[in-house]
């Protein structure tokens, strides 16, 4: 038995040929004039040569073609589907921290200022009110200057790496509460503690001193009650802290020395927590928390974006605050820091 090709089947498939039941090929043609070689049968011999998958795309066309690519694409969609689209899962970062921040997202406004949730301030809502305490300067020149000394970077910053220096109105005596090297100390060394923000790898801090002509991502600056009431507003007659992105043409975090001195009522621990509370929430606010939060469920640690400084329970919050918080009678403990259980 041969092969052949059946000119009857669509693109000349090949065909197997019954030598027994077909008659022998003429040796030579009939009708020619002279006799000659014989002729060989090259489609026959032509057959023979062509491989199977030669035959196959033969056979099949532009579907030989066509199902292979199907085939490859079917793989990769099911890869994709169970696999290949898949975030890898990354452990959440402990500690009650909103997110995720803006960063980078230029602004012009206030961020925590005093709320503007009441028209007239109430009076039957002390926990605002600045507590007894130590004496402070209530205005001073408006003016600052930077307090001597760098830091290399601490943190990662895989988003950021941000820079600040440290500042004190000119004005203020510091003297009862460590100097500008101890107000200095307290903030460098409050940002680079694991429990601050750096726990997070997407930030980190440099300090600069001025030394370098480069301008700072904002500095801290403690400020006087006069001083942070232009530059953070005063619309209800609270002492308040606040971040100003364009305060004359610069980001300033103003810390206000009243704070800084006696605390506040609502926030339970010691002065000195209370002030890494002020650093961490307010830094919180320059490198993009913007909003502030409610206490998320009861007896825990305060996030620290809550404003601790006028309340760490929800139903206080919401009279303060009442387009941002519900009154839901969640009560939070108070907490100075963005990771507190790193």
């Amino acid at each position: 038995m041969s092969v052949g090709y059946d000119s009857g089947r669509g693109g000349g498939v090949p065909a197997l040929r019954n030598e027994f039941r077909e008659p022998l090929r003429a040796q030579r043609d009939p009708l020619a004039n002279e006799s000659g070689r014989v002729r060989s049968n090259r489609e026959h011999r032509n057959a023979r040569k062509q491989s199977k998958l030669g035959r196959f795309i033969r056979t099949y066309g532009w579907r030989a073609y066509a199902l292979p690519i199907l085939a490859v694409w079917t793989a990769v969609a099911l890869y994709m589907t169970f696999a290949g689209t898949t975030e890898p899962k990354t452990e959440e970062l402990e500690g009650p921290v909103q997110g995720p921040p803006t960063i980078g997202v230029a602004s012009t406004a206030i961020i925590g200022a005093p709320p503007k949730g009441l028209t007239q301030f109430d009076a039957n809502l002390p926990t605002g009110i600045l507590p007894d305490g130590g004496p402070f300067t209530p205005a001073g020149a408006k003016t600052w200057h930077i307090v001597p000394g760098a830091s290399s970077q601490v943190g990662e910053g895989t988003a950021k790496v941000f820079t600040y220096t440290v500042e004190v109105e000119d004005g203020i005596d510091t003297t009862t509460f460590g100097g500008d090297d101890g107000f200095a100390r307290m903030v460098t060394e409050t940002l680079a503690n694991p429990k601050s923000w750096t726990h997070n790898p997407q930030f980190a801090f440099t300090r600069i001193d001025g030394t370098a002509q480069s301008e700072p991502d904002f500095r801290i600056s403690l400020s006087t009650p006069m001083t942070v009431r232009e530059g953070c507003g005063y619309d209800i007659p609270l002492e308040a802290s606040c971040y100003n992105p364009d305060f004359v043409g610069q980001p300033r975090v103003f810390l206000n020395e009243a704070r800084w001195v006696r605390g506040a009522v609502p926030f339970q621990g010691d002065v000195g927590s209370y002030r890494q509370y002020l650093i961490n929430h307010e830094v919180g606010h320059a490198i993009g928390y913007q909003r502030h939060e409610a206490c998320a469920n009861n007896g825990e640690l305060a996030p620290i974006m809550m404003q601790q400084t006028f309340s760490t329970t929800n139903n206080d919050a919401a009279r303060f605050d009442p387009g941002t918080i519900n009154p839901d009678g969640k009560t939070c403990r108070f907490n100075p820091w963005p990771y507190p259980i790193a």
